[in-house]
């Protein structure tokens, strides 16, 4: 019986060695806000928006509590991707390029972010990114 539990209890730590782990990459947050710092989802004057990727497909989207966008699922691939971002005040463009994680996991993280458009200004915040629409 002892030898019994002394293989199973082998047999089972060495299929849990071999567990792999995942890291997604970080979130990419925007925040949108006038020239006079008022947030442009708060006040509505920002609706509707939305994301499509360089294939023309919607990216999903989620509204924070703060009044932000967490743009979902992007940066999960190893390369350069194009996406548009669209509203009744602004259009503009950004790239996001990512590569596989290199550390203990699978995964992916970013690399950079690049934005073009005219009349937009983009500060890096500390976990998002502020876009003043002028």
């Amino acid at each position: 019986m002892k030898n019994l539990l002394l293989l199973i209890l082998i047999i089972f730590s060495l299929s849990s060695c071999g567990e792999e782990c995942y890291n997604a990459p970080q979130p990419v947050v925007f925040e949108f806000v006038n020239s006079n710092n008022e947030n442009l989802i708060a006040d509505g004057s920002l609706s509707p928006f939305y994301v499509r990727d360089e294939n023309k497909n919607l990216v999903e989207l989620t509204t924070t509590s703060d009044h932000k966008i967490i743009i979902e699922n992007i940066g999960a691939y190893n390369g350069t991707k194009k996406y548009t971002f669209y509203s009744p005040i602004r259009e503009f463009n950004f790239e996001v390029e990512s590569s596989e994680y290199k550390g203990g996991c699978n995964g992916f993280q970013i690399k950079k972010i690049t934005f073009t458009g005219y009349a937009i200004d983009i500060t890096d915040e500390s976990g998002f990114y502020k876009i003043v629409l002028k």
